[in-house]
């Protein structure tokens, strides 16, 4: 009953599916790139073994990046394939393997199009990143016996409540899974809660993520084009979050430092630019060039793929999606950067590394956006308290590394396990 109502769910959000498509690709043209394949319609053959690596989105992508690198230098003889679902997880993921891997949409969870998805790449093994939980694609690849892992796997206790509503859909999906390498021993738990067999607690991948190349040179150039001045980074803001900075800003000055806000997600760059405008702020953008004027205040930092250089260019950062309840952005990419972090009271998505890196001296928690402005003033002025954040951030992200192996692991006792293409011929 349960898969009757998601696959009769699946044909009925199938007209909304195309529009979203359509609409979203006005503003993010990739969208509209290769539609074929999100119904299991790929093109040019893939004449290697296949280790294939979903990852939903940007954040998701850069996480698998240390495990995809250490398995390419350990299967030189398979060729790897990333899937997304959103375009800025496309262009990421094109941007860090460049042509060293093979990059696609991933098929809806059509089983039809699952099916055209297995039988053209054929992998001998697959990953998913996260929270990626997809029917239809577990079941088949059951029946294709392709092994399947979730990697990197958090659950949060609102994730916990949604899934549980959709219980028996979940139990199926999880005990179809070959492994699940979970973050924290609280997402362990959670994901054994709901039907996960195989669980084991290898650490989050985000830890032992590298600088960007180029990030260091970078940062130098944002830097003498900010020049003396102090920085107070927003990175990656949400919907409404702008908003509410702005607000407080207005009625608590930073002297004279300056405030950079790079929004998470490229289609509201021309929006925030619109809200700083009507709000009557002095702003530039990180796309124009030149020196800043003295009467500027703001900078929009209107740039993908840059992060690491914003953070080793500012003295104190806010990170965003947790002023509002988005549930936080990568926090641990700003204490790897060694700046004083604050975050908001929504961090449910890295619950354990916020509540860690508070307790290392690395972070503050803020409740709200007149809280942040406030700590960032006092920070701005006392050098010596920059600095001690700086160096636990720096110690707290090096004591948590070590993911990657820990995860490469399971990869490696699925790849031989006699559940794939090579177990079976073995076998």
């Amino acid at each position: 009953m349960w898969r009757a109502a998601y696959r009769l769910l699946l044909w009925l959000a199938l007209p909304w599916l195309l529009a979203r498509l359509w609409w979203r690709g006005r503003r993010e043209p990739r969208y509209r790139e290769s539609p074929g394949e999100r119904f299991g319609f790929y093109r040019g053959a893939v004449p290697k073994p296949v280790i294939w690596l979903h990852a939903v989105s940007l954040g998701e992508t850069r996480a698998a990046e240390p495990l995809l690198r250490a398995l390419r230098e350990r299967h030189p003889e398979c060729d790897l394939l990333i899937t997304q679902m959103t375009a800025t997880g496309r262009e990421a993921a094109s941007q860090l393997l460049g042509g060293s891997a093979h990059v696609a949409w991933l098929a809806y969870d059509y089983p039809s199009a699952v099916r055209r998805f297995l039988r053209h790449f054929k992998p001998r093994l697959g990953i998913l990143m996260e929270t990626e939980i997809w029917f239809h694609l577990v079941a088949e690849c059951q029946r294709s016996r392709v092994p399947l892992m979730l990697a990197n796997a958090r659950m949060s206790a609102k994730s916990e409540r949604g899934y549980a509503m959709v219980g028996p859909l979940v139990r199926d999906a999880l005990g179809g899974l070959g492994a699940v390498a979970a973050q924290t021993a609280e997402d362990a738990d959670r994901l054994r809660s709901l039907g996960a067999p195989q669980v084991e607690v290898t650490g989050n991948l985000k830890f032992d993520v590298e600088p960007a190349a180029g990030s260091e040179s970078l940062a130098a150039q944002f830097r003498q084009r900010f020049g003396d001045r102090q920085v107070f980074l927003a990175a990656s803001t949400r919907e409404g979050e702008e908003e509410l900075l702005l607000e407080a800003l207005k009625g608590d000055s930073l002297d004279d430092a300056l405030v950079v806000i790079v929004p998470r997600h490229p289609q509201r760059f021309d929006s925030v630019a619109e809200l700083l405008a009507a709000r009557g702020f002095r702003f530039e953008r990180r796309s124009t060039t030149g020196a800043l004027g003295a009467d500027c205040k703001i900078v929009l930092g209107d740039s993908m793929g840059e992060m690491a250089a914003y953070y080793r260019a500012c003295d104190v950062a806010l990170v965003g999606g947790s002023l509002l309840p988005y549930g936080g952005q990568n926090l641990i990419e700003a204490c790897a950067a060694g700046v004083p972090v604050l975050f908001g009271p929504y961090t449910y998505n890295f619950a354990e590394a916020a509540e860690s890196a508070v307790a290392a001296g690395a972070a503050l928690r803020v409740e709200t956006a007149e809280e942040a402005v406030r700590q960032a003033r006092t920070l701005l002025a006392e050098a010596g308290s920059r600095e001690r954040m700086g160096r636990a951030g720096i110690a707290f992200c090096v004591t948590h590394r070590g993911a990657t192996q820990r995860t490469l692991a399971v990869c490696e006792r699925l790849l031989g396990s006699g559940s794939g293409p090579e177990g079976l011929a073995r076998r």
